[in-house]
């Protein structure tokens, strides 16, 4: 066993105890879970050694941070408060090697939230693998012990007992909170399993998932008892003081938009996961749920569904008996509605998010509020009123990948704004609060979130489009010109891929292989093999195979069925390419050309593949396939 800790004179302290069983912890007799305690670093339980000599062999090597953690090249923005962002805050809801969550091991109660979605998403920006397998071993420790026979995932973790429900609670740690049942922890656990096989790729884990997220999506599916796509919360009403969702002190009741968003999103990722797994029929339950779902979620209020007419903006949830409560712009609510794709009204998209930026001028806000505006009387704790206070309109920087990913295909240049503000308290105070207060923009709470990190995951993903998805690196940049030649280097499954962003000209590269494009593609490759997927398409359009081992670069021009151009570059002499092009005519003719000049005619297959070779010549060479 081993802990860290800073002595009196800010020396780091990095402690080891050897013994032939586990070690427990020593605090809290009912429990032997708090591996983390403010005023000392004696956390462990006594352990019998027997008699005679032990030994233990440590070795501490030297590695080159730039060379395996370096950034690359981030124009426009502060690189190194990038860097210390994601390697600090972000992993700071590492608890344990099974315990990853939003809040810190600062906290005193150790509390773990599996009612947030965006942990497996925080590895996309942290780019370690490390993260990426210790929060593989996490989710297993979870789908094993936090999932409850009839698939209620239990929405928290903690050190003691003291913020369960009486009785709510499992011998692991596992429990009901005191404020509600916070029914996002069913949907938030099937988004960060399918999260995070994105990133690892591995089929054979996921598949190991596929029961346990079934039964979570099955459990939450079920509770739409009036037929019409909204699941609904335990409780009716917000008289009834019970919080539903993160929000937690928030009465929200019934059908709750901010629960019903996040079920879209898992139902959306698991039915592609399932069609991956080959389960055809549970890929299109999932999918007819969501595509009902979205479109009781986008009706107005006066309808059942939750868009507000008269406020432009969705609610955050409707009462049994109709009434209608939220209706304060809540800012997740209406991120998640366009950056899950739940909001297909364009002009509603953009009447909300301009809407909000008004506000933010307005007030000079550093970042987004929790809300707008306030809370009706009643519709929280008591001790959220007056307004401006806490979940009633304090600003959480945890909503700040949801709040870029809406705004990136509007205008990037408001997410990239806001970015750069909390870079600046960054520098300012190192984002050590829980939140921060609406009025004075000052930090509150000491329990530190790693959530805090999230605008700056969504600068990764939103901004600079960085995506991996299960079978590709998929990049679908939204830079602005302050941004435009940046140069990110970015850990890949042990590729170390360039990714060039210019305006309108995007570029991924392993080393050997290189594609190019003026518009989002997908890149994936081998030792020999490298595929290109047209825009998010999930299977590869064009894959081509090289027999020389030189550098390889494809500037794709057009890729269609009625012309596919592209430029071919090498250093190698000699050679040969083998290509394969995809989705074009059936059974169709094609003229293939290098430079202008016919190499072959040849007939599409039936599935609209074509297969031609030719020789690599060092240079560039330009080369069109049109129907002839």
């Amino acid at each position: 066993a081993m802990d860290y800790s800073r002595a009196v004179d800010d020396k780091l302290v990095y402690t080891v105890g050897i013994s032939s069983a586990e070690r427990t912890p020593r605090f809290d007799a009912d429990t032997k879970r708090r591996m983390y305690v403010r005023d000392t670093t004696d956390v462990w339980a006594p352990v019998a050694i027997d008699a005679g000599k032990s030994t233990q062999s440590i070795t501490l090597s030297y590695f080159d941070f730039n060379a395996q953690f370096g950034r690359g090249k981030l124009v426009g923005i502060d690189q190194e408060q990038v860097s210390a962002v994601l390697n600090t805050i972000a992993r700071i809801g590492v608890i344990g090697k099974k315990h990853f969550g939003g809040n810190s091991w600062h906290t005193p109660y150790g509390p773990i939230c599996l009612h947030e979605q965006y942990i497996a998403q925080m590895g996309l920006g942290v780019n370690d693998d490390n993260y990426l397998a210790g929060y593989r071993e996490c989710l297993d420790y979870y789908r094993d012990n936090a999932i409850k026979p009839d698939g209620r995932v239990w929405p928290r973790w903690a050190y003691s007992n003291e913020d369960a429900m009486p009785n709510g609670f499992t011998d692991k740690g596992f429990y009901e909170a005191q404020w509600g049942y916070l029914l996002d922890s069913n949907p938030d656990f099937v988004i960060n399993v399918a999260e995070l096989y994105d990133q690892n790729g591995d089929l054979a884990w996921v598949k190991t998932h596929q029961a346990s997220c079934e039964k979570a999506l099955d459990w939450i599916v079920a509770r739409d008892s009036d037929g019409d796509g909204l699941v609904e919360m335990m409780t009716d009403s917000y008289t009834q003081k019970r919080g539903s969702d993160w929000i937690d002190i928030i009465w929200a009741a019934y059908e709750n938009a901010f629960v019903n968003a996040k079920l879209y999103r898992a139902l959306v990722l698991w039915a592609g996961v399932e069609s991956q797994l080959g389960n055809a029929v549970r890929a299109n339950v999932y999918t007819s749920f969501a595509l009902k779902l979205q479109a009781s979620f986008n009706k107005p209020t006066t309808a059942g569904g939750f868009w507000d007419a008269e406020n432009n903006c969705y609610v955050h949830w409707l009462d049994k008996d109709g009434s209608v409560h939220g209706r304060n712009m809540v800012t997740p609510v209406n991120f998640m509605a366009i950056a899950y794709d739940i909001c297909n009204d364009p002009m509603r998209a953009k009447t909300i998010l301009d809407n909000i930026e008004v506000q933010m001028q307005k007030e000079d806000l550093f970042f987004w509020p929790i809300s707008l505006y306030s809370y009706a009387p009643g519709e929280g704790n008591d001790w959220q009123f007056p307004f401006p206070n806490y979940e009633n309109g304090d600003i959480f920087l945890s909503w700040g990948s949801v709040a870029a990913k809406a705004y990136a295909s509007y205008k990037p240049e408001i997410a990239v704004k806001y970015v750069k503000r909390v870079l600046a308290q960054y520098a300012k105070d190192g984002l050590a609060f829980q939140r921060y207060g609406r009025a004075q923009q000052d930090g509150r709470g000491d329990d530190i979130l790693s959530g805090n990190a999230l605008s700056v995951v969504g600068l990764y993903q939103a901004i600079y489009g960085i995506n991996p998805l299960y079978n590709r690196f998929y990049l679908d940049p939204h830079i602005t010109p302050e941004l435009a030649g940046t140069q990110v280097k970015y850990n890949y499954r042990g590729q170390r891929l360039t990714i060039d962003l210019a305006m309108d000209q995007y570029a991924v590269s392993n080393g050997r292989f290189t594609i190019k494009a003026s518009t989002d593609f997908g890149f994936y490759a081998t030792d020999n093999e490298l595929s290109y997927f047209k825009g998010n398409d999930h299977t590869a359009s064009l894959q081509v195979k090289a027999f020389a081992k030189d550098e390889l670069v494809l500037d794709i021009k057009k890729y269609g069925p009625d012309e596919v151009a592209f430029t071919q570059s090498s250093r190698a002499s000699s050679g040969k390419l083998v290509y394969q092009l995809q989705a074009l005519k059936p059974g169709s003719y094609y003229t293939v050309r290098v430079n202008k000049k016919t190499l072959k005619r040849v007939k599409s297959t039936a599935e609209g593949v074509v297969v031609f070779a030719c020789s690599v010549g060092i240079g560039a060479h330009e080369i069109s396939v049109v129907p002839r």
